[in-house]
């Protein structure tokens, strides 16, 4: 009898290890056999969302997002040149053992879904935000944003995707571009971005966080 109860223990204790071995495989960042769909789903899900359009403003909307840059800023985590701490904090962590392979599968699946965008809520805010990004502030040497990332905000192949982003991190950007060098990638964005003043940072990106495309 002692026996037999000890079989069961042990049996019990083989199919819950076998489903967590199962479980823990499947969002195992370590392992190069993972696709990175299955990362995308089960890791990077539990901060941008299952479809990369995040409801918490700390961590960036990485749906529709121009694939070329998903690949370069993941790259740019993995080999920790992205120093601006949120980056290192959630990023060098979790993108330290990803492979080329699944890097190039986690862009093709973030930049094939769907984009959000946030609603307007503040409309001479908005306003304001929508001059500066279609026609700049000359006074202040500051280019328009559309120059480069479209009317739409969609971005292209050298620019990102900047549309639809939520406010707050597009603000929060602004400022590391502005004052610091964690982004060596972005050295273009600080001559962009130096001039501009704390409202102005707050009125584009409240306009641009509310940019939608088809």
């Amino acid at each position: 009898m002692k026996t037999a109860s000890i079989t069961l223990v042990l049996a019990l204790a083989a199919i819950a290890t076998g489903c967590t071995t199962t479980e823990n495989s499947s969002r195992n960042l370590g392992d190069p056999s993972v696709p990175g769909k299955t990362l995308a789903e089960q890791v990077c899900s539990d901060c941008h969302g299952v479809t990369g359009n995040s409801t918490n403003p700390t961590f960036p909307r990485l749906a529709g997002q121009q694939k070329w840059y998903l690949i370069s800023q993941l790259k740019q985590f993995r080999g920790h040149h992205r120093q601006d701490p949120p980056g290192f904090e959630y990023m060098w962590g979790i993108s330290r053992s990803l492979t080329d392979a699944q890097i190039n599968e986690l862009a093709t699946y973030f930049s094939g879904q769907k984009p959000g965008a946030d609603q307007p809520g503040n409309a001479k805010l908005e306003s304001e935000g929508k001059a500066i990004f279609s026609s700049g502030i000359s006074s202040e040497g500051v280019p328009a944003c559309m120059a480069c990332h479209g009317a739409e905000g969609a971005g292209n192949e050298q620019f990102p995707r900047i549309a639809g982003q939520h406010a707050d991190y597009i603000a929060k950007q602004l400022l590391v571009f502005q004052r610091t060098d964690e982004r060596p990638e972005g050295v273009a964005m600080k001559v962009v971005a130096h001039n501009l003043k704390p409202q102005e940072i707050k009125a584009v990106a409240a306009y641009v966080s509310t940019l939608t495309t088809k």
